[in-house]
């Protein structure tokens, strides 16, 4: 699909991508489902991303490239910021369905990536629910704040990120935290 015609059902949302590699900002083109629907399609593995900036993680204020479009393994993104919390898609997508939900705020790390936001979930906290629950590989957490573990100069604020639960290690309920 080309980046100067969007049709009617498909816009464009600026993000920030996060792979072990690199940090690529740029737009990708999303159907009336927002970015939740396009990165949760189990039909298609990989996506693309269009007027693509990319920059090692090692340093992350040092352009690399530059692209027109690249494309990625979706399986291989951990993390994906959002300029706006309405760019995830609809709110009945985002949240699962029309629910009462429970905010929780959670730290989320892998071997690179360090994660901090809010998880809107339906009910009690369960760990194993968030992690295999439905179908969607990536599962959004709002107010959040990623930071690289070995780099801490590199470091985003978003309203939302849509985080990759396949490559999680770790996830705590920052309010069990132990103050020392």
């Amino acid at each position: 699909m080309a980046f100067d015609a969007p049709s009617v059902t498909h816009r464009v949302v600026s993000a920030d991508f996060y792979t072990p590699g690199y940090r690529i900002v740029g737009k990708v083109m999303v159907p009336n489902t927002g970015i939740m629907g396009l990165i949760n399609d189990s039909t298609n593995s990989f996506m693309e991303i269009l007027d693509a900036r990319l920059a090692r993680v090692a340093m992350p204020s040092k352009l690399v490239d530059h692209y027109e479009v690249v494309r990625v393994v979706k399986s291989q993104i951990f993390a994906i910021a959002l300029v706006r919390r309405e760019d995830l898609g609809p709110q009945a997508l985002a949240r699962g369905g029309y629910i009462r939900l429970n905010t929780y705020p959670i730290r989320i790390t892998t071997p690179i990536y360090d994660l901090q936001g809010n998880l809107e979930w339906a009910g009690r906290f369960e760990f194993s629910s968030v992690m295999v629950e439905g179908s969607r590989d990536f599962v959004p957490i709002y107010d959040a704040t990623l930071t690289s573990i070995l780099l801490p100069a590199l470091k985003a604020e978003s309203q939302a990120v849509l985080f990759n639960r396949r490559q999680v290690d770790l996830l705590a309920l920052t309010n069990q935290r132990i103050e020392d």
